[in-house]
């Protein structure tokens, strides 16, 4: 890829972004979305019995766009809760990233409103004692990138 594409991109990227400032029109959407704390795709889940959940935050701001944490441990049947801080998200566990494993999860949409979440229960694909990665897309190429491991 040559260096203006790459401008491009990491331009693109930290537009989507748009910082944590927010006018004021936007405050009763954003307190909907808060509150409600409802699952932008694939509705919420409910962890197994004696699962979990756990939040992992999503968060666009003067350090970077990062995961929160970056690194997660997570056993069968718990819930990964990915919420959004700040910014505009997705999480995707790319098979590129992720060779040799197979049926990973669609992209979720992009959340674009504080406090919307997308749930990912640990079952299916994600086996015990493996590791998966997860990024942002367009934020991988400024180090918007996870770990998921499964405990056995």
């Amino acid at each position: 890829m040559n260096r203006v594409a790459i401008s491009t991109l990491t331009l693109l990227a930290l537009v989507a972004c748009g910082g944590d400032k927010q006018p004021a029109a936007d405050t009763a959407q954003n307190q909907f979305a808060a509150t409600s704390a409802s699952s932008f795709a694939g509705g919420t889940q409910t962890p197994d019995a004696g699962g979990k959940v756990i939040t992992v935050e999503m968060t666009s701001d003067d350090k970077g766009n990062y995961f929160t944490p970056k690194e997660v441990d997570a056993k069968a049947g718990d819930v990964v809760r990915f919420t959004l801080k700040v910014g505009v998200h997705n999480v995707h566990f790319l098979p590129d990233s992720n060779p040799g494993r197979t049926g990973l999860p669609a992209p979720s949409d992009m959340l674009q409103l504080p406090g919307q979440t997308y749930d990912l229960k640990v079952t299916g694909p994600f086996t015990a004692g493996n590791s998966y990665y997860f990024q942002c897309d367009p934020h991988a190429l400024l180090g918007m990138t996870g770990r998921l491991e499964v405990e056995k």
